[in-house]
């Protein structure tokens, strides 16, 4: 009995030590491996100070690429205003193919204070500009080129491709997925939803959804935004205010339970 005590207990597994010397190497190393990744991509990144192998035909001052970068050639016919950040794995064309010739004039366009999301693509083969101030979500695909299929006995692939130029406004917003074709002339300060095909003319304050997109709303002067916002407009911050007032604001604790009524009632006498 003794024996088979002893036998079993031999079988039993030991304990590991959470702490153990591997344990604590491998943290380490994740550290490392971490802080060095970090390190890379803020020197690997692309500015006007430190541009790299690239060579723009323009970039403007606090515009930042990140690093790792998408495919990028025809750089000396594109052109970045001040202060844009480009995100991860975006890509940035002029041209079909790189070390061609494109003319005295920049073929892509981008003006000051554009934000292009994550994997995005602008594919410049003929002019492509984007205004000021323009927000991209992640994977936003901007396109002046078209495959045509009028020979159905030739390769799609292997047939002259159709161009047209597009034009983004200023202060526009362009959702996640979305696809901007040949020809698109989208106005100011428009939406366009994720997961929308844009195609032809959008006018200025709209918004467009679908595929192919269309306006759903629209905002003009005398009528304001038809049909009306289903959420209340924000309330601008009151003159005078100044950062650090809003910081303590910030840091208030909201009012719940039973004293919420009261001061509500206290807010409305003033």
């Amino acid at each position: 009995m003794g024996t088979a005590h002893a036998e079993y207990g031999e079988r039993v597994p030991k304990p590991k030590n959470t702490f153990s010397f591997s344990t604590w190497r491998r943290r380490l190393v994740q550290r490392a491996v971490h802080a060095g990744w970090a390190w890379v991509q803020r020197t690997a990144s692309v500015t006007a100070e430190h541009p790299g192998r690239l060579r723009f035909g323009a970039i403007g001052a606090g515009t930042r690429l990140a690093f790792p970068l998408g495919t990028v050639f025809g750089e000396p016919w594109i052109h970045l205003g001040a202060c844009c950040i480009i995100g991860e794995q975006v890509t940035l064309t002029a041209g079909l193919m790189p070390d061609l010739d494109l003319g005295p004039d920049p073929i892509l366009r981008i003006g000051d204070g554009v934000v292009l999301g994550r994997g995005s693509h602008v594919i410049a083969d003929t002019t492509v500009t984007i205004g000021r101030d323009c927000y991209f979500g992640p994977y936003v695909y901007v396109t002046s080129t078209n495959h045509s299929y009028d020979d159905p006995h030739e390769p799609i692939g292997r047939q002259w491709p159709r161009m047209e130029p597009v034009e983004i406004g200023p202060g526009c917003w362009i959702g996640t997925g979305a696809v901007i074709l040949p020809g698109a002339r989208i106005g100011r300060n428009v939406v366009v939803a994720a997961g929308a095909v844009v195609r032809g003319t959008v006018p200025d304050h709209a918004v467009v959804a679908g595929a192919p997109a269309r306006v759903v709303r629209r905002w003009t002067p005398d009528e304001g935004w038809q049909p009306p916002l289903r959420t209340p407009a924000p309330v601008p911050i009151p003159d005078g205010i100044t950062p650090e007032q809003l910081r303590a604001l910030a840091a208030l604790e909201p009012v719940t339970g039973e004293d919420a009524p009261r001061l509500a009632e206290l807010e409305a006498e003033g």
